[in-house]
C-alpha cells in the first residue's frame, strides 16, 4: 500500500462507527466516492451508495464493504459518575479491561478508560476468573454531575486504537473489520473507472449494521437490485499459535485474500475470481464455506429471487480486538482480483450453475 492509501485508511478507521452510529465514517466514504462515482446517495438505513454508470449492456454489479464496527454503548451512569455499558456486536470482552476509549457525546468526544476492581483488591478466587462485562465500567475522570451533563444513555463508546504500520508490511488497528473492506471497494471503483468502466452499472455500498445481523446489506441489495453482488470483508487468519488448522483451514497473512467457495457463493463467479487472480498476478487463498458465511454475502444471495454472489476477505489476526492485524499486500491483491473480475464480466457471462465448470 502506498502512503496516501494508508493515510486514507487511517482516517477512515479514526472515524467512529459502531453499528447504528456509522455517520462519521459514512461521511468520509461519501466525500471520497464523490470524486469517482456518477451518483452518490445515502439510504434511510445510513448505507452509502456510489454508482459508476455503465457504458453498455453488461450486468449490473454491486460491491459491499460494511462501514460499521463493533463497539460499546452507555446503559447506566451511577451516582459517582462511573459509566456502565453493553457491547455492540461480538466484541472480545477479555481485552476490555485497561483499554483507553472515547465516549462520543452530543457535545463532543471524551477520553476515558475501562476498568474494574484493581487486582490488588481481589481475593484469590476472583483473580482466577475472567471479569464479567457487567463488572466493568468506564471512568470518565468526572464527578457524577459533570458526567451526566455530557453523557446520555445510548451514547456510543469506541476503543481508542488507531492504525499503526509495523514489522514487515503489517498494519494493526481496531476496525480493520471492515474498514479494510470498504477501502478495497473504493479503490476497485477507482481502478475500474480508470480502465474505462464496464457495460453495466457498478455500485459500491458502504453497508451499515453488519455486525448486528447483516442488516444494511439486506436493504441495500433489495434497493440496488444488481445482477451480481460481491461482499468484501475480513476473515480469520489461522497462522498464529493456538489454532487447530485441521478444523479451521490454514490462512496466512501475506498469501493473498480469501476467496470463499461453498453454497453461499455462485460457482461460476468463484471460478472467474480464481482466473482473475491468475490473470492479475495476485496471490489468493481458497476458503471453504460449507454454510452461510456470516457476511453481507448471506443477504446479498437471498435478496429478491436470489443473486449471483461472491465473497473476498482480507485475512486478519486477532479479529474483533483492538489489534486486528493484516498484511498490506493482501489488501493490494484484493483490489487487483476484484478489479480484474469486474472487468472480465460482460453481457455474455452465464452465471447459471452447471456441471461443466
Amino acid at each position: 500500500m502506498i502512503d496516501k492509501d494508508i493515510q486514507f485508511l487511517s482516517k477512515l478507521i479514526d472515524a467512529p462507527s459502531p453499528s447504528g452510529y456509522e455517520a462519521p465514517a459514512a461521511q468520509i466514504v461519501r466525500e471520497r466516492m464523490e470524486q469517482t462515482a456518477d451518483e452518490v446517495k445515502t439510504d434511510a438505513m445510513g448505507s452509502v451508495h456510489a454508482t459508476l454508470k455503465g457504458n453498455g449492456n453488461g450486468p449490473s454489479i454491486l460491491l459491499t464493504g460494511h462501514i460499521d464496527e463493533i463497539g460499546l454503548q452507555v446503559k447506566y451512569i451511577d451516582d459517582k459518575g462511573f459509566v456502565y455499558f453493553d457491547a455492540i456486536g461480538g466484541i472480545d470482552t477479555t481485552v476490555l479491561p485497561g483499554q483507553r476509549v472515547k465516549v462520543y457525546c452530543k457535545d463532543g468526544a471524551y477520553d476515558a478508560v475501562i476498568s474494574s476492581k484493581s487486582v490488588h483488591l481481589m481475593d484469590p478466587e476472583e483473580r482466577k476468573k475472567l471479569v464479567e462485562v457487567n463488572k466493568l465500567f468506564v471512568d470518565m475522570g468526572m464527578d457524577a454531575e459533570e458526567a451526566k451533563r455530557h453523557v446520555r444513555i445510548g451514547d456510543p463508546i469506541v476503543i481508542d486504537a488507531g492504525l499503526t504500520r509495523f514489522g514487515n508490511g503489517m498494519i494493526t488497528s481496531r476496525a480493520l473489520d471492515d474498514k479494510a473492506g470498504i477501502f478495497i471497494c473504493i479503490k476497485v471503483m477507482e481502478e475500474v473507472k480508470a480502465a474505462g468502466g464496464i457495460g453495466g452499472d457498478l455500485t459500491v455500498v458502504g453497508t451499515v449494521q453488519e455486525e448486528i445481523g447483516l442488516r444494511g446489506a439486506m436493504t441495500a441489495t433489495f434497493g440496488v437490485d444488481p445482477d451480481v453482488g460481491i461482499a468484501v470483508d475480513t476473515g480469520t487468519a489461522t497462522d498464529h499459535p493456538g489454532v487447530d488448522v485441521t478444523k479451521k483451514g490454514l490462512f496466512k497473512l501475506g498469501e493473498g485474500p480469501l476467496v470463499s467457495r461453498g453454497p453461499n457463493i455462485n460457482p461460476v463467479l468463484f471460478e472467474m475470481m480464481i482466473a482473475a487472480a491468475e490473470k492479475a498476478g495476485a496471490k489468493y487463498q481458497i476458503m471453504a464455506a460449507p454454510r452461510g458465511t456470516g457476511t453481507d454475502a448471506n443477504n446479498i444471495q437471498l435478496s429478491r429471487s436470489g443473486k449471483v454472489t461472491g465473497l473476498v476477505s482480507v485475512p486478519l489476526r486477532y479479529l474483533h480486538t483492538p489489534c486486528e492485524t493484516a498484511a498490506e499486500s493482501d489488501i493490494d491483491d484484493a483490489v487487483k482480483i476484484l478489479t480484474q473480475v469486474i472487468l472480465d464480466i460482460d453481457e455474455s457471462t452465464d452465471f447459471t450453475p452447471r456441471v461443466d465448470i
